[in-house]
């Protein structure tokens, strides 16, 4: 995929209040990064590709250090049981054992869960993480739904990505969307830890049949769900701290970006959220480089 922009794509990067700059003569439109540092063996996560600030440095140490993993989550446990036999399952059936989970406190008064499994069921490069559900995603049992999912359609439009899988032609050419969390609760709360952690055994199931080359990380909780266990302190730090660097979950690099519902009312964000896209797009085409044709 090539990040040189028609056009088309320069006036919708406009229209969302996005300035590109034009690129200086012999100079691509992306500088390609640094070669990925191979994967700790133990936990799939490596270090951040490129030269670290001082400021960030001590970050991203801790996200390759070793960190043990929690024990004794009961409902981390219920969920690990549901998909005991996770390799085998399709979309059905992991479709199935999100509508009959009961692992954590979420899912008590959910009206339904908000999972959409791809149609037609493909593979994409691209896996986009959103925050918990909303009243609008609720209703529509999709992620990124209403206006939120208006702003981030058209920014994957202008990087040649579709959230519609059967509309691309190319598993490069599409965008796989899910929630952090399948569930909104009846009274409405920020999700805890270990209810996050509830939820992952079916991201890891979604990332398994996806086989996305990146995932993209939008917001606080999306973040915290794939480094709560690399980078604890994920929790506490400001988005705009995780940012401009490159994670791994389950050997897949992790682009840290703002939600759209959060661009949608902080308009000086959506520069940034785009050099995290183009950061991330990045990432895809040196994957595609390294597996070759």
């Amino acid at each position: 995929m090539s990040l040189d922009l028609d056009e088309r794509q320069r006036a919708m990067l406009q229209e969302m209040g996005v300035r590109v700059w034009q690129p200086a003569p012999r100079r691509p439109a992306l500088p390609a990064l640094p070669a990925l540092a191979p994967l700790a063996a133990a936990n799939g996560r490596a270090t951040p590709p490129g030269p670290v600030s001082a400021a960030l440095r001590p970050l991203a140490e801790a996200a390759v250090r070793q960190q043990p993993l929690a024990a004794g989550l009961a409902s981390a446990d219920a969920s690990e049981a549901l998909l005991a036999s996770a390799d085998g399952q399709d979309w059905p059936a992991l479709a199935e054992a999100v509508s009959r989970c009961q692992s954590c406190e979420l899912c008590r008064g959910r009206r339904a869960p908000v999972f959409a499994p791809p149609q037609p069921p493909l593979p994409a490069d691209w896996l986009v993480l959103g925050e918990p559900p909303d009243d609008e995603e609720e209703r529509a049992g999709a992620a990124f739904a209403g206006p939120t999912g208006q702003l981030l359609g058209n920014m994957l439009r202008a990087l040649g990505l579709s959230r519609q899988a059967g509309a691309a032609q190319t598993e490069a050419q599409r965008a796989y969307l899910t929630n952090v969390v399948k569930c909104r609760p009846a009274v409405l709360r920020v999700p805890q830890p270990q209810e996050l952690r509830a939820c992952r055994p079916y991201l890891s199931r979604e990332i398994a049949l996806v086989r996305p080359k990146v995932i993209l990380a939008m917001g606080r909780f999306a973040a915290q769900s794939l480094l709560q266990d690399s980078l604890p302190e994920a929790a506490e730090l400001p988005l705009g701290k995780l940012r401009g660097q490159t994670y791994y979950y389950l050997g897949i690099p992790v682009v840290v970006t703002y939600h759209p519902g959060s661009l949608l009312r902080s308009q000086a964000d959506k520069a940034r959220a785009w050099a995290d896209l183009c950061r991330a797009a990045a990432l895809v085409q040196a994957a595609a480089a390294t597996a070759g044709p």
